[in-house]
């Protein structure tokens, strides 16, 4: 008696706690309602400023759907370990170029890791790898196997940071995992800005801080990239210009009036005060021009041209970007910057991103600025440039501004991006989709329906077969599903299609448990037993073969779970949990009910069907 009651109490506290972490989900649900049913966009506001804790709270804790239900965006990512290739080589002379070149072209076509196919070019020409990588006394082994550690910690460094991004976006249920050695799958549900999550994704977020060089310079620079170009396009047998390679880049485009004898300056404005800009419609293409090997040989030593990462808008409406020309090395990197916070500027009209450092990062800058009072520093994030100012003053508290940004969402993006860190190497989007919220629902009301009807027959299936044992089995499956549900909801684990298979599957076995255990009372009844003996022995001796089959069936489920990706995994999270709920179920809860009604006379012979 005393056992029967513990489990009563048992089972009567679990479903509690089952309504209870279900709760946030209709909430969320009826909240929701409430805006649909909502007329004006007026009423909308008020009920959601009204009741914003509420909503946020319920949205936080209630059930989360996957990106199959809820729509969203699903990404393949490659991280580019040819360029960390490239930055970790020491010696990058023409030999260097080719090879690497060489690696990326043959890395676009092929399954083989990067690693191997460098090992393979150096082997073909004979090349020590020492000759390039870390130390000379190296063997090729060696340095392949360093390098090989080091694109693996890239991978996994490069997964954390984008979980980052991604976890301080506020993407709820983010699926990020890895996908062969050096692709990263990425699946968002519920994000509706596709531009913006490009941007927080691909960026790098590497920061520098470089000296701007006298305009002076800048525009001697374009005076010799201008005649550089314009000598590079004469024709066949004509004198050449320059001292570089012939251009082989595509015809610009051109601005109403352009003339062939100034390929440079029919592309960008000068100003009196030495300031220089680019239209917008010939950003793209000076951009990559001011990075051709030839074209960074025409600058003074150390030096780069770069554009700004914010336009400005001429009297007609023509939008421009202005060009500096910046010390190539770096004066201090984002590594020192230990806070990064998305602000108004003093107008409160400009959005802009505060930043502190580390004590080291504190002591250079203020080194930094004290000796270069009067020059101006770039603020450089991805090679582009988000503002210039002029040092007033020696700046020893470690602090920084960047400004020059359009949009507070902008800003914010910047500060996701500063926090989580530089990528190791960049990221390219080899492949994207997008799931609409449609979509979505018409693929929860179709697993809904599949849920009902299989409930629904297994059901009827029970009570017709096992008559009043059957109603018994039929609120233990109730229970079960109940279980499952209020479990995803308490561990914030996210419904999906396939989840919804594996409650389907669980549904099933649930009742195969049961009906073990009905067989096994029959056969005692049979053989002359009274109802309390039967159902005893009935579960006695099913419980072997019904631990059997739940331990096989969830051992599967955790295979499928630890070596599975995406849907496998939502599949194998709902079939161990409905297993262990089915357990439960059949063996504590269909006894408990039968306790109670063979204490009451309730029960006979013929309850077994």
């Amino acid at each position: 008696m005393k056992n029967y009651r513990f489990k009563s109490i048992l089972i009567v506290a679990l479903t509690a706690l089952a309504l209870w972490s279900l709760w946030p989900t209709y909430k969320d649900y009826s909240y929701s309602r409430e805006l649909e049913e909502l007329s004006s966009a007026e009423d909308s506001l008020a009920f959601v400023q009204k009741n914003r804790e509420a909503i946020e709270q319920a949205a936080a804790k209630s059930l989360k759907l996957g990106l199959d239900l809820r729509g969203g965006m699903y990404l393949v990512l490659d991280v580019d370990l040819v360029d960390l290739l490239r930055e970790r080589a020491w010696n990058k002379d023409r030999t260097f170029q080719e090879i690497i070149a060489s690696v990326d072209e043959r890395s676009g076509n092929s399954n083989t890791s990067v690693i191997e196919l460098l090992a393979s070019e150096f082997r073909n020409r004979d090349i020590r790898m020492s000759r390039y990588f870390y130390d000379v006394r190296d063997t090729d082994d060696e340095v392949v196997a360093k390098l090989r550690k080091e694109a693996e910690e890239a991978v996994v460094r490069a997964k954390e940071i984008i979980r980052n991004r991604v976890d301080q976006y506020g993407v709820a249920e983010a699926l990020i995992q890895t996908q062969g050695s050096r692709r990263l799958v990425v699946a968002l549900p519920g994000v509706s800005d596709e531009d913006r999550i490009r941007k927080l994704l691909k960026g790098t977020a590497k920061l520098e801080f470089k000296l701007l060089r006298d305009n002076e310079s800048m525009l001697s620079s374009f005076d010799r990239i201008d005649r550089y170009l314009a000598g590079s396009r004469k024709p066949a047998g004509a004198e050449q210009g320059g001292t570089g390679a012939p251009d082989t880049t595509a015809a610009p485009p051109q601005s109403p009036g352009a003339k062939e004898e100034n390929p440079l300056y029919d592309h960008i404005v000068v100003l009196e005060n030495g300031r220089a800009y680019v239209p917008e419609y010939s950003r793209e293409y000076l951009g990559g021009l001011f990075q051709r090997e030839d074209i960074v040989k025409l600058l003074p030593k150390d030096s780069e041209l770069r554009l700004s990462a914010r336009s400005l808008e001429g009297q007609e409406g023509e939008k421009f970007y202005d060009i500096y020309l910046l010390k190539k090395t770096p004066e201090l990197t984002g590594g020192v910057i230990t806070e990064a916070k998305a602000t108004f500027g003093t107008s409160s009209i400009q959005p802009e991103v505060t930043m502190k450092m580390n004590p080291d990062g504190t002591a250079k800058w203020a080194r930094i600025t004290g000796a270069n009072i009067g020059r101006r520093i770039a603020i450089v994030l991805d090679g582009a440039v988000y503002s210039a100012p002029v040092v007033e003053s020696k700046i020893p508290g470690g602090s920084s501004v960047i400004n020059g940004i359009e949009s507070i969402e902008e800003a914010q993006d910047l500060e996701i991006v500063l926090k989580a860190g530089a990528l190791p190497a960049p990221v390219r989007i080899i492949e994207e989709r997008t799931v609409g919220p449609s979509l979505g629902a018409d693929y929860i009301r179709s697993g809904l329906m599949s849920v009902g009807w299989g409930l629904f027959g297994v059901a009827l299936f029970m009570i017709f077969y096992y008559s009043k044992a059957g109603f018994g089995a039929d609120f233990a499956l109730v229970l079960n599903i109940l279980f499952v549900l209020s479990v995803l909801a308490g561990f914030s684990a996210a419904l999906t299609l396939p989840g919804i298979a594996g409650i389907v599957l669980t549904i099933g076995m649930a009742v195969d448990a049961n009906v073990l255990i009905f067989e096994r009372v029959r056969e005692e009844i049979a053989d002359g037993k009274n109802v309390r003996v039967a159902v005893d022995n009935g579960y006695s001796k099913a419980f072997s073969s019904i631990m059997d089959s739940q331990i096989t069936t969830m051992g599967a489920g955790f295979l499928l779970y630890i070596y599975g990706i995406g849907p496998v995994q939502g599949f194998a999270v709902t079939l161990m949990i409905g297993t262990a709920a089915s357990l439960f179920s059949a063996l504590v809860v269909t006894k408990v009910i039968f306790e109670l009604l063979i204490a009451r006379n309730l029960m006979t012979v013929k309850s077994f069907g």
